[in-house]
């Protein structure tokens, strides 16, 4: 899929930890699958909804100090973890030093990742022969060259490189180049002042990591590197602006790069990245792209190499020895995101072991962990979250027929994919030792390349996932228009087949009505039923949708998150929209599922009132604040209150379950509350 578009935001969103000490299961307590005691009945439902359905809990939240964050969400993600960490265990205890079976790879893997006295021993020494390419480095060409090599070994890269399947022919496979370069979270942590001191810090972490890796001059190269990056940033495009796939859709051939993109020597990038001479490639950030090529042509030799040395240093840190590892944990995690202390290395070793055979741990994963009733339920589920999103488009009072007929056939067009992928992927080439870490991941990296670079010239793989199974999360492929629940998510607080079902409703529920909304959000509508790009809606209809778009946006713009930091409806907006969307159809098929008959009342709750703190149970969190300001800049998804918060107050069934009154905080009136889908 278009990997631009999933980062940009049709995933569910994950506050992403790692922490469970003994096997149990998140998000259970309670007769009827809600945790009552997690909630503050002093809390006004009007005032704050996510404080009055998780006010108690939250409080008694401690993060973890190797966490930046912590909650329901991430409990699950932490079970799934230690769950994978058992399999990793048991695969590395009986591995081989050159395994040939995919399970037994993961295993050497994992294994060499935890020998540390191995990565103490070698230092900086895998990093010798890539740092020799690079002080050989004497011309342009020969820069192109190094960083086309960048897509299998550590380098760093200017250019985003990846293959896709095309967002206006999704039968045939594309090559995408977009902007890169920078070695912090983005273009606004060089831009904007309340980030100074993290841009002053990062003079000295580029200065620390050119030290300990033998970089002449460590000091004089990292202000050349600061400065250069300065330049990439102030031509590098805003997030919100990434996300419209009609702005990132620029299919040029390789002559029109050349001359629209002059500076670079494209040829050269190409054909060291084994593209050879691609006759077409779709161009992300046009304008970025431009001016970065402009930049490296005008920059000198000597600059570049220090770029590529440190961008070399920091990307292969994680590997390395304790110097290195510490060095990257005080910049990125402890400084940016405010975590006091360094993950255990076992967990370390989990995540870079999935990323090299992901899918080799998850084909364990679902025999062990994913039972077949679970897709049972999800499938009739989903064909109640369609049911009812179905006939929302049929009443939908905006939107003109002929645009509404065509919206209904998308969504008939949808593809589910539940639990696990229809195949597996083959593992057969990939050479893994349990005594080279640093060879491991790097050709764990080739690998993955190598997979992608053997798909152009054929159909496109529908059937391929961009997670994996033990990954608690779900996503909408547009270029597909399908939908991907893997098995991980599938478990409480998202889905207890001990629940009451107005719960399940609220949270698995809205998760799928949520992935379904995205279909249909900012970004997603802009696809037909066949996940082509293409423009099908009436000039009318497009214009009320930006309408209620800018409103529903003003919302979120106006909630407090933290001092002097807002959220960025044009960064959310369609993470808010689905939110919004699959709340709003969670309930509807709750009520489709009771067939007429009143909802049973539970410790004094209603099904409408389960519903809404199914959904609420969900995002019960607490995130540092550094964290929290990192995640207003970078994330497409809005902060677990206002996750809650937003959808509820634009859904008239939550102000009469609730008894919310004008004049409380979150009251909107009739006419102010938005209905998009």
């Amino acid at each position: 899929m278009n990997r631009r578009l999933l980062a940009a935001g049709a995933a569910l969103g994950l506050l992403a930890t790692h922490a469970v000490a003994a096997e149990k299961t998140p998000g259970a307590s309670g007769n009827w699958g809600f945790d009552l005691a997690g909630m503050d009945r002093s809390v006004v439902p009007g005032h704050d909804f996510f404080g009055y359905a998780n006010g108690a809990a939250v409080s008694h939240i401690a993060i973890p100090p190797d966490r930046t964050n912590y909650g329901a969400f991430i409990a699950l993600a932490d079970l799934s973890e230690k769950r994978v960490h058992d399999i990793l265990e048991q695969a590395s205890a009986g591995a081989a030093d050159a395994p040939t079976d995919a399970i037994g790879k993961a295993g050497a893997m994992y294994k060499a990742f935890m020998d540390e006295a191995q990565a103490e021993k070698l230092g900086a020494a895998p990093m010798k022969p890539e740092l020799a390419a690079i002080t050989a480095l004497r011309t342009a060409e020969d820069f192109a060259v190094l960083q086309g090599h960048a897509q299998t070994t550590f380098q760093g890269s200017l250019f985003a490189l990846s293959i896709d399947a095309d967002a206006k022919d999704p039968t045939a496979y594309a090559i995408s180049l977009g902007q890169s370069g920078l070695g912090m979270p983005d273009r606004d942590y060089y831009r904007e002042r309340q980030f100074a001191d993290k841009k002053a810090k990062y003079a000295a972490y580029v200065t620390q990591m050119l030290t300990l890796a033998g970089w002449p001059d460590p000091a004089g190269s990292a202000a050349k590197v600061g400065a250069f990056e300065e330049k990439i940033a102030e031509v590098s495009w805003a997030r919100a602006d990434e996300r419209d796939p009609d702005k990132i859709y620029n299919p040029m051939s390789l002559d029109e790069l050349a001359k629209t993109a002059p500076g670079f020597d494209w040829p050269a990038f190409f054909k060291a990245a084994g593209l050879g001479t691609p006759s077409r490639v779709v161009v992300e950030e046009k304008s970025a792209v431009s001016k970065i090529a402009a930049l490296v042509g005008a920059t000198p030799i000597d600059t570049l190499q220090a770029w590529a040395a440190f961008h070399l240093a920091t990307n292969a840190a994680p590997v390395l020895n304790k110097a290195f590892v510490t060095a990257e944990f005080d910049f990125k995690n402890k400084l940016l995101q405010g975590q006091p202390e360094e993950r255990p290395r076992w967990k370390r070793a989990v995540v870079a072991t999935e990323g090299a055979l992901g899918e080799a741990v998850g084909e364990v994963y679902v025999q062990r962990y994913y039972p077949p009733e679970a897709q049972t339920k999800m499938e009739a589920l989903t064909h109640d979250l369609r049911a009812a999103f179905r006939a929302r488009l049929q009443h939908n009072d905006w939107m003109q027929p002929q645009t509404r007929d065509l919206a209904v056939a998308k969504l008939d067009a949808f593809d589910f994919q539940i639990g696990k992928p229809k195949k597996w992927r083959d593992y057969a080439s990939l050479r893994i030792s349990a005594h080279d870490l640093y060879g491991d991941t790097e050709r764990g990296t080739a690998f993955e390349w190598q997979f992608w670079l053997a798909h152009l010239g054929h159909p496109v793989d529908r059937d391929q996932w961009d997670m994996t199974p033990q990954t608690v999360n779900a996503y909408n492929n547009p270029v597909f228009n399908e939908v991907v629940f893997p098995a991980a998510i599938l478990q409480p607080p998202f889905f207890n087949k001990d629940a009451d079902p107005a719960i399940n409703y609220g949270a698995i529920g809205g998760v799928i009505g949520h992935e379904m909304t995205h279909g249909f959000d900012d970004q997603g509508r802009k696809f037909n039923a066949k996940g082509q790009l293409h423009d099908w809606w009436t000039e009318e209809d497009a214009r009320r949708f930006d309408a209620l778009g800018k409103r529903f946006g003003a919302e979120y713009a106006a909630m407090d998150v933290l001092p002097g930091a807002h959220i960025n409806p044009a960064l959310t907006m369609g993470e808010n929209i689905a939110d919004l969307g699959g709340l709003t159809l969670a309930l509807d098929a709750y009520h489709a599922s009771l067939h007429g008959s009143p909802a049973p009342v539970l410790d004094g709750m209603t099904g409408d009132q389960r519903v809404f703190l199914g959904w609420a149970q969900v995002w019960r969190a607490k995130v540092r604040p550094e964290s929290a300001r990192q995640r207003l800049v970078i994330d497409p998804h809005s902060p677990p209150m206002a996750r809650v918060n937003g959808p509820m107050e634009n859904i008239d069934a939550w102000y009469t379950a609730f008894g919310v009154k004008d004049g409380e905080k979150l009251y909107l009136k009739p006419e102010d509350r938005v209905k998009i889908w």
